[in-house]
């Protein structure tokens, strides 16, 4: 009786101290699943480049991404919430930004260049946003995002320009590193968007929403490329690669993202976005036989170490 006691007040609860931990691992393992997922995101479009139009491509992802993504809001959260003008016109934003304007890049550039170096140009965006956020909304730069920063832009330049930096000067970058540079841009205005469509409204409100506004505005270019008629046309590993891209490049992506940042926080969720560029070279050299440069390798490394310290949750050069 003492034992078991002494067990409930929290003496020697095995079960109850290995609770929190399983639960800390299952949200590592969703994280990296998540980078795994994310970086399969670039196999599958650059197998969707020489299958489907850019735009189709972008139209059926989301449109499958929005009705998961409906139905997941219905059974948490029980229903679509309403938007106010302030929210509406965020929505908007995001719909035009992180989904229009992001996937016609990404879509359009994958039929340009390769899988593994559009991921490692992709990986700027961490930095890309800590820095308009210490622009915007005036966030603190410590010692190491200020060195982390350069750093992976130096390494963006190095996997942009296959190793010739110099090309940036004489006009050498090809309109495919421009199109996926396109990208960084538009989730760079997402993400700051963002802020303003969160308040009020829950991440995967916010998130179904934007897919929703984005899907619409897709809707129209869709239209007008026939992408409705070359549906018919797409074979089972076309609409396997666009249903890979919606549903677990989109949906469970970003659920599990966001499940994260509630259970650990943001600064040591984001660290895991770190790994997709490493995934997507990865799975782009085994699934889409693309080879591994110096410059790809080298520059590459250079992107994560600068990704990981900009986004360090802590400043790592004042640690004790």
């Amino acid at each position: 009786m003492k034992r078991a006691a002494w067990t409930r007040a929290g003496g020697s609860s095995r079960g109850v101290s290995r609770s929190p931990n399983k639960r800390i691992l299952k949200t590592y393992l969703k994280l990296f699943g998540v980078a795994f997922f994310w970086g399969g995101t670039f196999v599958a479009g650059r197998y969707l480049s020489g299958n489907a139009h850019p735009v189709s491509a972008a139209f059926f992802r989301f449109a499958i991404a929005s009705v998961f993504l409906l139905l997941a809001l219905l059974k948490i959260e029980g229903k679509l919430p309403k938007l106010d003008l302030r929210q509406a016109l965020a929505v908007t934003g995001l719909g035009l930004t992180g989904i229009f304007a992001y996937n016609l890049f990404f879509f359009n550039g994958l039929t340009l260049i390769g899988a593994g170096r559009a991921a490692l140009i992709i990986a700027l965006n961490p930095v890309s946003i800590t820095l308009c956020s210490a622009l915007i909304y005036r966030e603190s730069l410590p010692l190491s995002r200020i060195v982390g920063i350069p750093l992976s832009v130096v390494g963006a330049l190095v996997v942009i320009t296959k190793g010739h930096p110099t090309l940036i000067l004489s006009g050498g970058v090809g309109p495919g590193e421009l199109l996926i540079f396109g990208c960084v841009l538009s989730w760079t205005l997402y993400s700051i968007i963002g802020k303003t469509a969160m308040r009020g409204l829950s991440p995967l409100a916010a998130v179904c929403w934007s897919s929703l506004a984005g899907t619409l505005l897709l809707l129209f270019p869709a239209l007008y490329y026939g992408s409705l008629p070359e549906s018919v046309g797409f074979s089972w590993m076309t609409w396997l690669s666009i249903g890979y891209l919606g549903l677990f490049g989109t949906v469970i992506g970003f659920l599990w993202y966001f499940e994260g940042i509630q259970k650990i926080g943001p600064s040591r969720a984001a660290v895991f976005i770190n790994f997709v560029p490493v995934n997507g070279v990865l799975l782009a050299t085994l699934l889409l036989g693309e080879t591994l440069d110096l410059s790809l390798l080298g520059g590459g490394l250079l992107v994560v170490c600068g990704a990981y310290l900009a986004n360090a949750p802590k400043p790592l050069f004042w640690r004790n």
